[in-house]
């Protein structure tokens, strides 16, 4: 996840995030009169007090989810509180320039100023600070949240880790175990639901105060476009894979209805629990049921990681033995275990940093490898969830994971550093372009880097098997992709169709979890296994609705890289089909890459697009021809089977 978009999600730019206490009467931070400022002077003023206040933000928020106490809660929000203050300010200021003849390079970054705003601050100093205190505390609950069996019993507490390897382990959970564990995790965000509903209200305050109907209408006007003409780019390029999509369901369910008869589908429909996954947005852990094709080299890349930790457990056992002439005593052992698991994790990490490098890319600074959380701490509670950080605008850059020996911990690591780097690549530039040329850019860095760990670069690394050459293993190839990435696809979507409902008034609160459950029947065909009435908030069971992350960005990456991945193969010279293209060690894929992820956010998405692909529109044809091969074969699978579902009207 990208955090220059994101720490409580306010944000303009990189930027926005750090900017210190400012009333509308006050001036600049200096003190010095700044009415008779030109356009120009007013840009460059803000972006110069960016990079000043940009520390404090960052610091305050990385405390705020590696340690979640309140102290930290507390120092966030009040960081939260004069950001979004000194926001508010500067977009006052800049309504100023409205009319006035400008040059293309600050007409741009007040553009960015007044639409990259993602929790609008409203004017109303009391409604702003009740807007950031509520803010840090959703999503200090949902980063402390813990189903527990019974509530006065500490040992039966499990936290999401624990939760989702019960819902992976398809192999040795019942439906019943897998059950439980959906909607014990589904337990954490009921508390949350009054909160919400008023943080929808104040952020709407705070969009009319900047002059947008709504803050769904302010979101999707950051996209060089009109927000109704984004809204209906999105549903064009979701009717481009929805086929593909569709038939990937189909084999799905009907895979679960063979595996756990009737109760592997609910009304066509994949029961929500049974897709591995808390909220049914990768589907690779049913690679157990849903794999093509026995007997061809596994692509199993969770149990190859799971004996390289266990072998530098095992080191670790025997040097301590060496050391002390004795076995270790359980607590030694687990201390001896998370040692394993954090030289499991770097190890992962710099395997992932090679990729990039081996591409012309620098390497990541030491202060990465001193700062970053890798695994996560015994002693406290953090937000386990994955993101990026940039802490400066000048190179102090890490990563916070919670990162285990599996498959969804290893391509995250790619995905991840394809933020880390687009930071590197762009900090030189101004403060108002340090960003994605769209947020779907951000999005889509890293995984382009993944979709070139084909199973030849995945065997170089000790990962799989030694690859065979066959259509048979072409088609395992291709469908453990696309439990990722087309499974993905509509989850990328409707998250934000939820909640442009909620902000415009359409979906009311009282109908919060109705409406939840109807957009992904329409869009996912999932449904829960059970009834999911108003006294739950399901939505906020998923990070990014507490954590106010705009969403849609994700489901634009899924088109987007497939884009980005096609031009670099082209780029790399690779002549073959889409779908076996390796880029690695390419030195012209790789400074095409950089120079695109060097411009920022300085110029019309399109244009950036243009320069990299040769077209300046998004596209879904390169999802479509890299997965033919298994479209093909689905299409086969499914004949005669019961395909579609029946989802409300909405």
């Amino acid at each position: 996840m990208n955090l220059q978009r994101q720490f409580l999600s306010l944000a303009v730019s990189a930027a926005l995030l750090g900017l210190a206490a400012c009333s509308p009467k006050s001036g600049n931070i200096t003190g010095t009169d700044t009415a008779n400022e030109t356009a120009d002077q007013f840009v460059a003023r803000v972006n110069t007090e960016m990079r000043q206040d940009y520390i404090e933000m960052s610091a305050a928020q990385w405390l705020s989810e590696t340690d979640i106490n309140d102290d930290s809660q507390l120092l966030a929000s009040k960081a939260n509180e004069r950001a979004l203050g000194k926001l508010g300010v500067y977009a006052e200021q800049a309504k100023r320039y409205d009319g006035q003849t400008l040059s293309p390079e600050t007409a741009r970054a007040l553009k960015l100023l007044k639409l990259g705003i993602t929790v609008p601050p409203p004017k109303d100093a009391k409604l702003l600070a009740e807007l950031t205190e509520i803010g840090t505390k959703l999503n200090g609950e949902y980063g402390a949240g813990k189903y527990c069996k019974d509530p006065k019993n500490p040992a039966s507490c499990q936290d999401i880790g624990q939760i989702e390897d019960i819902l992976a382990d398809i192999p040795n959970k019942s439906y019943e175990q897998q059950l439980e564990a959906w909607q014990g995790w589904h337990t954490i965000s009921v508390p949350m639901r009054k909160k919400y509903q008023r943080f929808v209200e104040l952020n709407n305050i705070g969009a009319k105060d900047q002059g947008f109907a709504n803050t769904g209408e302010l979101w999707r006007s950051g996209y060089d476009m009109k927000p109704a003409d984004f809204q209906v780019e999105t549903d064009r390029l979701w009717g481009q894979v929805k086929p593909l999509y569709d038939q990937l369901q189909c084999y799905t369910k009907n895979k679960l209805v063979a595996h756990y008869g009737t109760k592997g589908e609910v009304n066509g429909m994949i029961p929500a629990h049974l897709t591995g996954n808390l909220w049914q947005q990768d589907w690779g852990n049913l690679w157990p049921l849903l794999q093509p094709y026995n007997g061809v080299p596994k692509l199993d890349i969770t149990s190859a990681l799971e004996k390289q930790r266990n072998s530098k457990y095992i080191g670790l056992v025997t040097d301590f033995v060496k050391s002390n002439g004795r076995q270790p005593n359980a607590e030694e052992n687990v201390e001896i275990g998370r040692a394993a698991n954090l030289a499991q994790a770097k190890a992962m990490m710099k395997e992932a940093e090679g990729f990039y490098v081996s591409l012309g890319m620098p390497k990541l600074p030491e202060s990465f490898w001193q700062k970053t959380q890798f695994i996560q701490p015994r002693d406290r509670d953090v937000v386990c969830h994955a993101s990026a950080w940039p802490m400066t605008m000048d190179g102090d850059v890490r990563i916070k994971m919670c990162i285990k020996p599996d498959e969804d911990s290893y391509t995250t690591i790619y995905h991840e550093l394809g933020h880390i780097y687009y930071y590197l690549a762009y900090q030189q530039s101004p403060a108002l372009f340090q960003n994605g040329a769209n947020d779907g850019f951000h999005e889509a860095i890293g995984d382009t880097i993944v979709l070139s760990m084909t199973p030849e670069y995945l065997n170089s690394k000790g990962l799989v098997d030694t690859p065979a050459v066959s259509d048979e293993a072409t088609i395992n190839a291709q469908m453990r992709m696309a439990l990722q990435k087309v499974a993905f696809l509509p989850f990328g979507l409707m998250i934000d169709r939820w909640r442009w409902g909620v902000f415009d008034g359409s979906i009311k609160p009282e109908q919060y979890n109705k409406a939840w459950w109807d957009l992904k029947a329409k869009y996912q065909g999932v449904a829960p296994a059970t009834a999911r009435g108003e006294e739950f908030f399901d939505a906020g069971a998923k990070y990014h609705v507490p954590g106010n992350t705009p969403y849609t960005r994700y489901f634009l990456s899924h088109v987007l890289q497939f884009q980005f991945y096609k031009s670099l193969c082209d780029a790399s010279g690779f002549k073959g089909p889409l779908y076996q293209c390796n880029f690695a060690n390419n030195p012209e894929a790789g400074k095409r890459y950089w120079a695109m992820l060097g411009k920022g956010a300085s110029q019309p998405w399109q244009q950036t697009m243009k320069e990299l692909t040769g077209k300046e529109e998004m596209d879904g044809s390169a999802v479509l021809e890299y997965f033919a091969p298994l479209q093909t074969w689905l299409k086969a699978q499914n004949e005669g089977k019961q395909c579609g579902w029946q989802a409300p009207e909405i």
